[in-house]
């Protein structure tokens, strides 16, 4: 067990009252810049602006017949599916697709590894939005035991390939890895845990992670060393704060992607100390 982990050896999923240090903690966790969260307010006026931006996007890409794939990656209790909510909330559904693979069957455990999700990306006109994707293999199959080591090295060889003929295609390839601190995942993992409505969110896979900090930082930090690529660079997000990361990256997405109609003023600018890229934006970050 880690040094992360070991700190929380005693945490208690099941017990109904969050130790008080972690609550305390949390919001603030490894290293995160705001001591606050965004209010309400401002999320919503700025969010507004940018989901006008977003369905002029897609209608320009639609008409165009352009394609653009968003991949959203992170620890679990990150904030993949509320940031995919925060994009796709009132675009087209027919032209902005989610895509969220279960476990593969026993005839897609014996295809080629990245043949199941290639058959989900973009015909013209399409955005896709990949909750979890071809990287599993790169974090959580390794942690977890769901694959072999040489397994996983072989997939980081591949994938920047992959992906290299995904972008020559003319498709927009952006490989978000959402971050939060380790007391902010408990706080979230605790919150899904005795919340009725979110209970369904918590697997055995997310059970384990509580203890294995420590094997998925190291795993992280591997794989975005070897896949972050010109081509298709990670895009490193911290998550502590749910707002202020919907909004950065929403207007990364924006500003790299040029559009009819495109309004660069209200876009505004992407705030750097959320949004970085590769793994030089993971210094300092467990």
């Amino acid at each position: 067990m880690g040094k992360k982990a070991s700190r929380f050896r005693s945490f208690d999923i099941d017990d109904p009252k969050l130790p008080p240090e972690i609550k305390k903690r949390a919001f603030g966790s490894d290293g995160y810049p705001y001591p606050e969260p965004l209010d309400r307010k401002s999320y919503e006026k700025d969010l507004t602006v940018l989901q006008v931006e977003l369905v002029k996007l897609l209608a320009s890409q639609a008409k165009a017949g352009g394609r653009s794939v968003l991949v959203f990656e992170g620890r679990d209790a990150a904030g993949k599916g509320g940031s995919i909510a925060a994009v796709r909330q009132h675009l087209n559904p027919r032209q902005a697709r989610i895509v969220a693979l279960a476990k593969p069957s026993d005839r897609e455990s014996g295809e080629w590894y990245f043949q199941r999700y290639a058959s989900e990306l973009p015909a013209a006109g399409e955005m896709v939005l990949f909750d979890r994707s071809w990287y599993n293999r790169g974090v959580v199959e390794l942690v977890m035991g769901f694959c072999t080591p040489a397994q996983s090295e072989h997939f980081l060889t591949e994938a920047p390939t992959f992906e290299g003929m995904v972008t020559k295609s003319g498709t927009h390839l952006f490989k978000f890895w959402l971050e939060i601190g380790h007391e902010m995942q408990l706080l979230r993992f605790h919150d899904r845990r005795h919340d009725p409505l979110k209970v369904w969110k918590i697997s055995p896979v997310d059970l384990a992670a509580i203890h294995r900090w420590d094997e998925f930082t190291e795993a992280r930090d591997r794989m975005i060393e070897a896949t972050h690529t010109r081509h298709a660079p990670w895009i490193v997000v911290k998550a502590n704060d749910k707002r202020r990361a919907h909004l950065a990256l929403i207007r990364y997405v924006l500003l790299n992607i040029d559009y009819a109609g495109r309004d660069v003023a209200a876009i505004g600018n992407v705030d750097s100390n959320i949004l970085g890229l590769g793994p030089d934006a993971l210094k300092g970050m467990a």
